[in-house]
């Protein structure tokens, strides 16, 4: 958890227009015992709205972006390069966690600056692993600049 925020819980922003998938990383977050918050927007557009509401107030800004690709309206792509062009937003780290195992993909959000690439596993028991992982790594591991 970043150092500024060690008596609260990190807070995950989840941008992914399946209510399947949603459901399935909350249950995966239940799974590992995490106690971070997770906040769900399901378009482009409703998580942009909602980082720019946040500026002003750093404290209500994500720790950590999971963002998938293919979102209706604004795509993960668009919200992707919105995000890491924004002074006030481009440091919060971008993990998108996708379907997508195509190598296009995968060049074109790295070359948005995403901080990580993650093809959502298929089998639960290895998506419990990976959100473990991603949880350990941005949210325990890495130290991310004060707000």
């Amino acid at each position: 958890m970043p150092a500024d925020r060690e008596d609260q819980h990190a807070t995950v922003l989840l941008i992914e227009d399946n209510p399947g998938d949603v459901e399935l990383i909350k249950e995966a977050l239940e799974e590992i015992g995490s106690d971070c918050n997770l906040e769900v927007c399901q378009t482009g557009f409703e998580a942009i709205d909602k980082l720019n509401a946040a500026k002003d107030r750093p404290e209500a800004l994500p720790d950590l972006i999971l963002l998938d690709l293919n979102l209706p309206g604004k795509d993960g792509r668009e919200v992707l390069e919105e995000i890491k062009e924004d002074r006030h937003l481009f440091t919060i780290p971008i993990v998108v966690l996708t379907s997508s195992d195509a190598e296009e993909d995968i060049l074109q959000a790295y070359q948005l600056r995403a901080n990580s690439y993650v093809r959502k596993p298929l089998d639960f028991d290895r998506l419990v692993d990976v959100i473990r992982t991603l949880q350990n790594y941005w949210l325990g591991l890495v130290k991310l600049p004060r707000r």
